[in-house]
């Protein structure tokens, strides 16, 4: 939270589910835990939230919200596509490394604490399509030579290349930006 605004409940529930899925795992997530953690009652939680799937909607939305505001960044920053392209995707797979809620669904794909995991990948719909959404309006700016079909088919792949090297990286982020930034070079010569 920036300095002077007030963190909300919905915040400070979001927050403790957080740290206690990086702490014990999804599984250990309770509506009463949250509560108690909150100071709040668990009746407060469920008015403000809903039920645990909706939690967890609501835990995948807000750290895509926080991705994608990195990338949004890189696009208003830039005036050339690719390095636009690069920089976005390098702001995602930097943020990813050090991403505890991540690594917590992540790593659970290795035991029986998979709730959350199908959000991020079989259940992707929603966020696939918020954030080609959200790319297709930031690269409304540049003159890439893709008609709005071409482009929404880049931005899906792009998204996914990157959400797969999200949930399982080969390079670090620099490498692996440049190697999108290449291949996208190649689909705009194309």
């Amino acid at each position: 939270m920036g300095a002077g605004v007030p963190e909300t409940t919905r915040q400070r529930i979001l927050d403790a589910a957080v740290e206690m899925t990086t702490e014990a795992g999804w599984a250990s997530v309770t509506m009463s835990r949250i509560a108690e953690r909150c100071g709040v009652s668990r009746q407060t939680v469920y008015n403000d939230i809903g039920a645990k799937p909706t939690l967890a909607k609501s835990l995948i939305l807000r750290e895509l919200e926080q991705f994608l505001a990195g990338v949004s960044s890189a696009f208003d920053a830039e005036d050339d596509f690719l390095r636009a392209i690069r920089q976005a995707t390098y702001a995602v797979l930097d943020r990813a490394q050090d991403n505890k809620l991540l690594h917590a669904v992540v790593s659970a794909t290795h035991g029986a604490d998979t709730e959350l995991l199908p959000y991020l990948t079989s259940h992707s719909e929603g966020l696939l399509g918020y954030a080609t959404a959200i790319i297709h309006e930031h690269i409304r700016k540049f003159d890439h030579g893709l008609s709005d079909d071409q482009a929404d088919a880049a931005i899906e792949m792009t998204v996914r290349v990157v959400l797969s090297h999200v949930m399982q990286p080969t390079k670090s982020p620099d490498e692996t930006a440049d190697d999108i930034a290449w291949l996208m070079s190649r689909v705009l010569r194309a």
